[in-house]
């Protein structure tokens, strides 16, 4: 789980390119999820001045974040601007992507 989100941050910090499995983008989500949500309540609970951490922390991963989820389109051969469609990219984020490769790149399972 981790070494997905390391991935993603580390790895592919603003990669916009290539494809993203649904493995690698619900565990970047999941575990920007729970980062964010335990700042958020330790720096609430310390000193409510210390929110910044957490905003901080939120702006460092938007790029990836951003980037995962425009090459997880890219995987099921759609364009990055389906993230902006509310509910619908979700569920273009559940489904399987394209097998072997699309426009965008080889695919990532191989």
């Amino acid at each position: 789980m981790l070494e997905m989100y390391k991935k993603v941050v580390f790895e592919n910090y603003v990669n916009f390119k290539g494809r993203a499995r649904r493995k690698e983008f619900w565990m970047f989500f999941l575990v920007n999820v729970i980062i964010s949500t335990v700042l958020s309540v330790v720096t609430g609970l310390i000193s409510p001045s210390l929110v910044i951490i957490a905003n901080i922390y939120s702006l460092a991963v938007l790029l990836p974040g951003i980037g995962v989820a425009v090459r997880r389109m890219q995987d099921i051969n759609k364009e990055w601007w389906y993230i902006l469609i509310p509910f619908y990219n979700i569920y273009l984020c559940t489904i399987e992507g394209d097998k072997g490769s699309n426009q965008y790149g080889a695919d990532p399972k191989n």
